[in-house]
């Protein structure tokens, strides 16, 4: 099978951003080829995976990541100038505020499927406090503290190795307890739903508008034994407004959180936490605006690297 392999020239930073946006042009896979996610590896001397890197590469790295995606070789002629509106627009929105690069893009054929292979080697278990997220096709023997969230990641966005989705996760841990039910709005891979049933919720309600999305959840919550306790839907929030739940997830940005904000807390009790992800600087201000507007307290602000998070509690 022939596809086409298109490649955006961008930067650490950027580089999630941009693999979103591919998304939503391919189902056969996006892959983030960064430099410095190796060195950052080599350096976590309590990582079991690892290799041999020389001694003066973190001297030579530059900040250029590449993010590639398989395009079918028709739909490559009208998805790429697509594909290259959508980053202008994304670069020109943010102001300067996240270093996109060049963001040139290159293209060549390429024939069979054994890209895929090479693909699965950039993935490697992610420790997150008590959840280590591991990629299916690897092999980990966890702590005895710890909770595994197996990933496909050939499916979806959202593995953990993101500032956003990291946040998401760690904060968590201080708000869900057995008796939570949790919500994920803009569910991604599942990992945020899937997450808080391991860390023991009794039940998760999962939406996203990405169709791909809603079946690699689907796929990922069957994979860790889950699905039982796990629902996902097909759309922005739940239509069900009986359903409340006591923690909701939304890692998505912050223009979408502005506009979402007045519907999200109908499905949140009175007393629940909502963590919001996905924020950049420029847009802090303005998505905390809108959430008090609606009756949610700010408790706590956590950044990473370019990235914040908010805790909120419905008063």
């Amino acid at each position: 099978m022939k596809s086409i392999e298109l490649t955006i020239h961008t930067t650490s930073e950027g580089s999630e951003l941009v693999a979103d946006i591919l998304w939503n042009y391919t189902t056969f896979g996006v892959a983030i080829s960064d430099v410095n996610d190796i060195v950052a590896l080599c350096r976590d001397k309590d990582s079991l995976y690892w290799d041999y890197m020389e001694d003066d590469l973190a001297d030579k790295i530059g900040t250029e990541a590449l993010v590639k995606c398989y395009l079918d070789p028709e739909a490559a002629k009208s998805d790429v100038p697509a594909i290259e509106a959508e980053l202008a627009a994304m670069k020109e929105r943010s102001c300067g505020e996240i270093p996109f690069g060049s963001l040139e893009a290159t293209q060549r054929e390429v024939d069979g499927d054994a890209w895929i292979d090479i693909w699965k080697k950039h993935f490697r278990p992610i420790r997150l406090g008590r959840i280590v997220v591991v990629p299916e096709w690897i092999a980990y023997e966890p702590a005895a503290e710890e909770k595994i969230v197996l990933l496909d990641s050939n499916m979806a966005f959202g593995t953990g190795e993101h500032e956003t989705t990291s946040l998401c996760v760690e904060l968590m841990q201080d708000y869900v307890t057995p008796d939570s039910v949790c919500i994920d709005v803009g569910c991604g891979s599942g990992i945020l739903g899937i997450s808080a049933i391991k860390l023991g919720a009794k039940k998760a309600y999962l939406t996203d508008i990405d169709p791909i999305a809603v079946s690699s959840a689907n796929h990922n919550a069957k994979l860790n034994g889950t699905d039982e306790r796990t629902v996902v839907a097909h759309s922005d929030l739940l239509a069900e407004a009986e359903i409340v739940g006591d923690v909701m997830f939304a890692n998505i940005t912050g223009e979408i959180l502005v506009r979402l904000a007045p519907s999200m807390p109908k499905n949140l009790r009175r007393g629940g936490v909502l963590i919001l992800s996905g924020i950049i600087e420029s847009r802090l201000a303005m998505v905390k605006e809108a959430f008090a507007a609606v009756g949610m307290e700010l408790m706590r602000e956590e950044r990473k690297g370019e990235w914040y998070a908010l805790v909120l509690r419905r008063s």
